[in-house]
């Protein structure tokens, strides 16, 4: 794994607003190094489909020519190649304002994508021997890469010897990408250099000092770039009813401290259960079922990752299609579930508690809000183990729920329902029966219920002795939850 320099682009330089060229090639890392001037302190707008990394101003005083407080800004933006040049922009017409900028390039080697994190610090003691210290402690390990941008005040200078340091990290040589003097409005010397960590690990604020060729103030930050590592894959197993594994990976690579999971179908997104913004300090890997996903319909996933930076990561899982023959009722909850065809008509019923008065001939009415539905539901089991399944979920329906989806989902109908009470209504001269089920529209499960990632009756049938389970699995508990119990 390893991150490289690519390309330095050209500068652009105007009193408020700029359009600096892009450079690189798809999949590349572009970014955008902005140093600015204003009397408000204005941050540089945002460009279009570009991402700030982060901004801050220093030097201290008052804004003037080579004097007071000049601001540093990182965005990022991953190339797709073919990539329109962005506009950055501070208000216009104040005296003295200036902006700069210009993208430079990074290409990577492996990774699941790009992670960064940045940290700044300002020197106001004018001088040769510029020195600042992040105000933000950042990770470093082997492998990351650092881009150290600078700005002073001064119309007329240069760097020399840029350099980081972190205690206990180890950075390889540093080398200088840019060094200009700036005379538009009241001025800046702007600079970008770059380097490797060769080792060593730490989570620190980044020293970053260098040489001035005449005294002045203002402004430095790194900006810490990462190979990621985090994932996240889902995967469907072979049971019935239906589950899909969802397993984050790689997250102590990238810091990550947070983990949000997703489903989404078009554009409809669902939390997966108990995985709403879990703690995931110091886990390599995360792990949920879904066994609520629709059937018959394509579904993704998607992990906001938090880290420990605060910065928020989205990926996504490649497609699946949960396929069934039949209808389904089940507890999500327990994994448990059985194969149905859903009678119809369907009729629901609205309770509206109300009250109404007879005042001086004209009829008031007094009411509650429309209820949730409820009415009968009526499903027919083929088989007689199809049968035993339906009345093992009816006697041990966790809450009292079931989850009621169709072969090829149906909104209008699939959802969760709180049972009231069943009649079950056999055959005498085949398997068939029928199930007659008073329901009420429900809320889901609470989240804090996680679903189970097998049964059971998943071990039972793979399984004859207790020694068998052990020797199977040698390592730990988690290989039973990701492992596919289907035939």
């Amino acid at each position: 794994m390893t991150i490289s320099f690519g390309t330095t682009g050209a500068q652009s330089t105007h009193t408020d607003t700029i359009t600096p060229a892009v450079v690189g090639s798809a999949g590349q890392l572009a970014v955008l190094q902005v140093v600015s001037g204003h009397p408000l302190d204005s941050v540089p707008s945002t460009p279009s489909g570009w991402t700030l990394v982060g901004s801050a101003s220093g030097g201290g005083g008052s804004f003037g020519a080579s004097a007071g407080p000049r601001r540093h800004t990182f965005f990022a933006r991953i190339l797709l190649g073919g990539d329109a040049n962005p506009t950055t922009a501070i208000p216009s017409g104040s005296a003295g304002s200036l902006i700069i900028g210009r993208i430079v390039s990074l290409s990577k080697t492996a990774g699941t994508g790009w992670r960064w994190a940045a940290s700044f610090g300002d020197d106001q003691t004018s001088g040769t021997a510029f020195s600042v210290t992040g105000t933000t402690a950042l990770t470093w390990k082997a492998g990351d890469y650092a881009l150290i941008g600078y700005g002073v005040a001064s119309n007329a200078d240069s760097y020399t010897a840029e350099a980081i340091a972190a205690a206990g990290v180890t950075f390889g040589a540093v080398t200088e990408r840019a060094d200009n003097a700036i005379t538009t409005g009241n001025g800046a010397t702007v600079a970008l250099a770059s380097c490797s960590v060769s080792s060593g690990t730490a989570t620190l604020a980044p020293i970053i000092t260098a040489t001035l060729a005449s005294a002045s103030i203002g402004i430095a930050g790194v900006m810490r770039v990462r190979e990621a590592s985090s994932d996240v894959n889902a995967s469907p197993q072979s049971v019935f009813p239906p589950r899909n594994l969802v397993s984050a990976t790689g997250l102590t690579g990238d810091d990550i401290v947070t983990i949000s999971l997703l489903r989404q179908a078009g554009s409809d997104l669902q939390p997966v259960r108990a995985a709403s913004s879990v703690d995931v300090t110091g886990q390599a890997s995360f792990l949920r079922v879904d066994a609520e996903q629709p059937f018959g319909i394509s579904v993704n996933y998607e992990a906001i990752l938090t880290d420990v930076n605060g910065t928020q990561w989205t990926v996504f899982s490649g497609p699946i299609t949960s396929t069934v023959n039949s209808d389904v009722v089940s507890d999500a909850i327990r994994g448990v579930g059985a194969a149905v065809k859903i009678e119809s008509p369907l009729e629901w019923k609205r309770d509206r508690d109300s009250s109404q008065f007879n005042i001086n001939g004209r009829i008031v009415v007094v009411g509650k809000p429309r209820s949730s539905r409820s009415g009968t539901l009526t499903v027919r089991t083929e088989t007689d183990d199809d049968g035993d399944a339906m009345n093992d979920l009816l006697d041990n329906a966790t809450e009292g729920t079931i989850l009621v989806r169709k072969q090829t989902s149906l909104s209008r109908l699939d959802g969760t329902y709180a049972l009231l009470d069943d009649t079950e209504s056999p055959n005498w001269y085949d398997e068939f029966r029928w199930f007659a089920m008073n329901v009420v529209q429900a809320d889901d499960w609470p989240d804090v219920m996680e679903a189970a990632g097998f049964t059971l009756q998943d071990i039972a049938n793979n399984f004859s002795i207790l020694s068998d389970i052990a020797a199977f699995f040698p390592t730990n508990l988690l290989a039973i939850a990701q492992y596919d119990f289907g035939p």
